[in-house]
């Protein structure tokens, strides 16, 4: 079990942020064990054949099917929107005897792996290999994705801390996975390891992942404290068709049909163009739906960087009525079409 005690600097310090860098090492784990994570099945079906022949090994004998990921690969997010070209630069930055002396742990009782020892007697060589392997790794595998999945990810922030601000850190952690949990200052997480430690005012850093599902994982100090787990809507992902709400047809009626399925589709914040995406239609027709629902109330924008992410107001829920469930939503996700970048 993990403990982090939270006092209340550190809950005024609870801060958001994603990774492009940790969206790519956790798809390795997807990519190495696709049984294990159905939800992305149809992004692996996609990607594996465009990695055949590339080399890509090195990465795959560092991010294991399970177990512990060199934490220099995963460095926490210094900004609530990095730059991949930052991140990697971080990567290199490592020094190596820390390098070292991650590729060489291993958990009491695991195999150890000879490969990893290899590359520990050359921290140097390796770490800039592996990172040159993660920028060719980025261009083929996830950037034809990112659009979607970076959408995914700033509307689980801007939901999250909308919750924090609303209702404090209960709000944010009360519902956030079923491994983790908030009682009296102190955030649990079900891990199968041990510790248990104040924050001294760093306090935590929430980042959600994509490819973190269906579990959790979690940094502790030396590192900057961090939980990363799965945003809601997660399931939705790699959905290509227009969405199916049970109420879609009673919504339809109402207010028509592309009106009913932008507001089905909005049980999570999306942008213009991913609502076309999901959709089918353009994003233009998209766009003069949206500002006939914003005009009467049932969503509303938000400006992240240079764009607009839209989401349901109370209004919008209440009539949207109940949703779907990830977890329902997830025992589809190995089905259906193969992504399209």
């Amino acid at each position: 079990m993990i403990e982090f005690v939270l006092a209340p600097d550190d809950v005024a310090r609870v801060r958001f942020a994603f990774s492009p860098l940790w969206e790519m090492v956790r798809s390795l784990r997807v990519l190495a064990d696709p049984s294990g994570h159905a939800l992305h099945l149809p992004w692996a079906r996609t990607v594996r054949p465009r990695l055949r022949g590339l080399g890509f090994e090195p990465l795959l004998d560092v991010v294991l099917p399970a177990g512990y990921i060199p934490d220099f690969l995963t460095p926490p997010p210094r900004t609530p929107l990095p730059d991949l070209g930052e991140e990697i630069a971080t990567v290199r930055a490592t020094p190596p005897e820390v390098v070292a002396a991650e590729l060489a742990w291993t958990a009491p009782g695991a195999p150890s792996r000879p490969t990893r020892r290899a590359m520990a007697a050359d921290p140097e060589r390796t770490r800039d290999d592996l990172a040159d392997l993660l920028e060719r790794y980025w261009e083929v595998a996830v950037e034809p994705f990112w659009p979607r999945i970076r959408d995914l990810l700033e509307g689980e922030v801007l939901r999250r801390s909308g919750a924090l601000a609303a209702e404090g850190a209960a709000g944010v952690f009360g519902d956030l996975h079923e491994a983790v949990s908030w009682r009296a200052g102190t955030l649990s997480v079900d891990r199968h390891w041990h510790f248990r430690g104040e924050l001294a005012g760093r306090g935590i850093l929430l980042v959600p992942s994509a490819f973190v599902w269906p579990q959790v994982s979690v940094m502790v100090p030396p590192y900057q404290p961090m939980l990363s787990y799965p945003p809601r809507g997660a399931a939705t992902l790699w959905e290509t068709g227009p969405p199916d709400e049970p109420r879609a047809g009673a919504l339809a009626a109402l207010m028509g049909r592309r009106r009913a399925e932008l507001l089905t589709a909005l049980a999570t914040p999306a942008s213009t163009t991913d609502l076309a995406r999901r959709t089918g239609v353009t994003a233009g027709a998209v766009s003069q739906h949206l500002g006939v629902l914003r005009a009467c109330g049932l969503v509303t924008g938000h400006r992240m960087g240079r764009r607009v992410l839209y989401v349901r107001t109370p209004a919008g829920d209440a009539l949207a009525g109940a949703q779907r469930s990830d977890a329902s939503a997830s025992r589809r996700g190995g089905a259906g079409e193969a992504p399209g970048p």
